[in-house]
């Protein structure tokens, strides 16, 4: 059994203090989820734990060695990194990607032994993806990719795996399978695995343990059960209804927070989302005085959970289903209803890239649309550029990018305020509204 202390560690990067006396340990064979809000730390705590950025004051111990006294490539050697958005631009076989996981083991400028190959085929068949070892890695799918990176990581043989979202830009049944197989991992291989995570009903499924941290601080650590409307309403400043799951007995968060507000010139906003990018914006423009519509979302997806529990018209889809004509047309009736078009920052595949044919519909029909860029589309798209394609269509005849919900927010009530018919304003006018929003934003 390993054990891994992290005990009163401050971080800095230059003078600036990100993390402040931060202690907890866990052993192997544990799934340990770290959530909090943008900026509380999470990445930094990661860093500091995978041998790359020293805390200026603390240790951190495994197997009780400070992991600061010892060489990175031994550390490597205990501990591998699944990084945010791991890429890699040149067309290696996915054998030879895995292989990369041998390097500690290795002597400088030394080849691979038949033992390196068979332990990086080893983790492959783990993972189920020895049968794409010839593949290039870069023609490989999202969810492809992702297992071959942990491959890589379980080709060093650590005893603990470090992993900063690992689901994100993935679509829900990739994110079911990576979490699934990391709590194999733990259950199998009895492995310590710590990941960030920034949807709650993921981390409270699989996890084990979960460490909630805000401002740099741990607010609160322990089992799942923490996640209580309380502790997350002084987390994320969200409020949530906390329910158990009747399938997997673990705690099911729902975002919520209801306006009392009358509609603002009843006005009404139509959102194109799916895969929980769409919650915290129902949640802000009801706030803020506008109707809310939604689709097409995928019945139990979390996006369909939080308009259901706002009682958010919707058109819905079977869960892990393509999105029918049926759908489509009861969606583009929403859309013709609506005032204002957002496009969320979501994944696209094949089955629900019809999403976008909605967007452009509205787009044609001259209803003001805006596209939620949050994340590069690259990163989004599952569809072998076709994805790509269609959004850059929406872009050329008139939708509008902004980079953030507080960014959207500012640019629709700007067009509310100013424009007397929003059926009827122009791409000039829309484009002016989100710069305006931007410099107001910034201001």
């Amino acid at each position: 059994m390993v054990h891994l202390k992290i005990n009163n560690i401050d971080c800095y990067y230059d003078s600036v203090k990100i993390i402040e006396n931060i202690s907890f340990q866990f052993q192997t064979g544990q799934f340990v989820g770290i959530l909090g809000p943008n900026g509380s730390g999470k990445t930094t705590l990661l860093k500091s734990i995978s041998h790359t950025l020293k805390p200026k004051t603390g240790t951190i111990l495994l197997e009780d060695e400070d992991i600061y006294t010892l060489k990175a490539i031994d550390v490597a050697k205990k501990m591998a990194v699944v990084s945010q958005g791991a890429n890699i631009a040149f067309s290696f076989t996915a054998l030879d990607v895995v292989l990369m996981g041998r390097s500690p083991h290795l002597s400088r400028f030394a080849m691979e032994s038949e033992k390196d190959v068979e332990i990086a085929k080893k983790a492959m068949t783990y993972t189920g993806t020895l049968h794409l070892q010839d593949r290039p890695i870069t023609e490989l799918s999202g969810g492809e990719r992702q297992r071959i990176i942990i491959s890589r990581a379980l080709a060093q043989e650590p005893q603990v795996l470090l992993l900063d979202e690992p689901t994100t830009f993935l679509d829900v049944a990739n994110q079911l399978e990576i979490m699934e197989l990391l709590k194999q991992l733990c259950n199998n291989k009895k492995l310590l695995v710590i990941g960030v995570f920034h949807d709650f009903n993921l981390a409270a499924r699989y996890c084990d343990s979960i460490v909630m941290l805000k401002n740099g601080k741990i607010v609160t650590a322990g089992k799942t059960d923490i996640l209580t409307s309380e502790n997350i309403k002084t987390v994320f400043s969200i409020d949530t209804v906390v329910k158990q799951n009747s399938i997997t007995k673990t705690p099911y968060i729902i975002p919520i927070m209801v306006s009392h507000q009358v509609p603002y010139r009843s006005l009404t906003v139509h959102i194109i989302c799916g895969a929980g990018s769409g919650s915290s914006l129902m949640n802000l423009l009801i706030d803020n005085g506008y109707n809310v519509t939604a689709g097409v979302l995928n019945l139990l997806d979390t996006d369909q959970e939080t308009a259901g529990f706002l009682k958010i018209p919707t058109t819905i889809e079977a869960p892990m289903s393509p999105i029918s004509d049926t759908t489509y047309k009861n969606n583009l009736k929403l859309i013709k209803k609506a005032n204002f078009i957002v496009v969320t920052s979501f994944p696209y595949g094949y089955g629900n890239i019809k999403n976008l044919d909605a967007a452009n519909f509205a787009v044609e029909h001259k209803i003001p649309t805006f596209l939620l860029d949050e994340s590069l589309i690259e990163l989004r798209d599952y569809t072998k550029g076709q994805a790509q394609e269609k959004m850059q269509i929406l872009k050329n005849k008139g939708a509008v990018s902004v980079k953030d919900e507080k960014t959207l927010l500012a640019a629709i009530n700007y067009l509310a305020k100013t424009c007397t018919d929003s059926k009827n304003i122009s791409l000039k006018s829309i484009a002016s509204a989100a710069v305006i929003a931007q410099m107001e934003v910034t201001s």
